[in-house]
């Protein structure tokens, strides 16, 4: 299959090079140079414009900042350059308005789209382990389906159109707020006398346990290998990570709904980003602490 990927940043660089080991053939746009070289000693073929790389594909898979990029580039490059045929897929986390007033104008040029938002951070981006959060219709869904699985290890349909992103955010509202809880707790755990190893080994299999504790826990040398172990550089910026609680508080604004503990991570993201740290994984909000 000849597949588009547009946008080859910290993830959709690795998600390009696991489209071209799975045996498609890519072509890959950035604006940045250094990602078209990347992407070329990959196994893709760089492009100068995203109006060439659409050309004559079977699928186009975007990774892009923001929602406002993302409609740009559809409806200005994509939509009626890449053959209607071609599935659209955007992998980026933007806002569920902007995702649905994209996918419609997709539906009215012909074409079938689906959101299909990521998990997993750099590493898994890589390692093609992401999980894909994906809104669309059922047929848009099972041709995605196959494409997706090439970078991940779960593809999950959360609904129609914008479900993905919907998904996405919640996600990582919950994300946001027990990586400060769990922050908390060890800086609480250490102030007490507890042997931090111990705590873990405790509360990871007691009710504190969370994917914030076990898989990623921000305290260097205690379980798992995680960004803490490496003075907090990959994994998930802590800019990302603000940009999500600030999409979930503006969907939680528009729904009605009270996320107090969302709000407040968000307050607490955006005190750390705004000190420099925006580079850092978010993890190293310890460092508050």
């Amino acid at each position: 299959m000849k597949i588009a990927v547009i946008g080859l940043g910290n993830m959709g660089g690795g998600m390009a090079a696991n489209l071209a080991k799975a045996g498609h053939d890519v072509n890959a746009f950035d604006l940045s140079p250094d990602a078209l070289a990347r992407a070329k000693d990959n196994g893709c073929t760089p492009f100068q414009s995203v109006r060439d790389a659409v050309a004559g594909v079977d699928a186009v898979v975007s990774m892009l900042p923001n929602g406002a990029i993302v409609e740009s580039v559809y409806t200005t490059d994509v939509l009626g350059h890449a053959p209607t045929a071609a599935l659209l897929l955007d992998c980026s986390t933007i806002d569920v308005a902007t995702a649905r007033k994209v996918e419609d104008a997709a539906s009215a040029a012909g074409y079938a789209m689906v959101d299909a938002p990521v998990s997993g951070g750099i590493a898994a981006a890589n390692g093609g382990t992401l999980t894909f959060m994906v809104g669309g219709g059922g047929d848009a869904f099972a041709r995605a389906e196959p494409i997706l699985s090439a970078m991940g290890k779960a593809v999950i349909h959360a609904g129609d159109a914008g479900a993905g992103q919907a998904a996405k955010i919640c996600n990582n509202m919950i994300l946001g707020a027990t990586m400060v809880a769990t922050c908390e707790a060890f800086k609480l755990a250490e102030r007490l006398g507890l042997d931090l190893q111990t705590f873990y080994d405790i509360s990871s299999k007691a009710s504190g346990q969370s994917w914030s504790m076990t898989s990623y826990c921000p305290v260097p040398g205690v379980g798992p290998q995680s960004p803490a172990d490496n003075d907090y550089q990959g994994g998930f910026a802590t800019a990302l990570m603000l940009k999500d609680l600030k999409l979930a508080m503006e969907a939680a604004q528009t729904a009605g709904s009270d996320t107090p503990m969302g709000l407040r991570a968000r307050e607490l993201y955006e005190a750390f980003d705004a000190a420099g740290n925006g580079g850092l994984d978010f993890s190293a909000i310890i460092r508050t602490l």
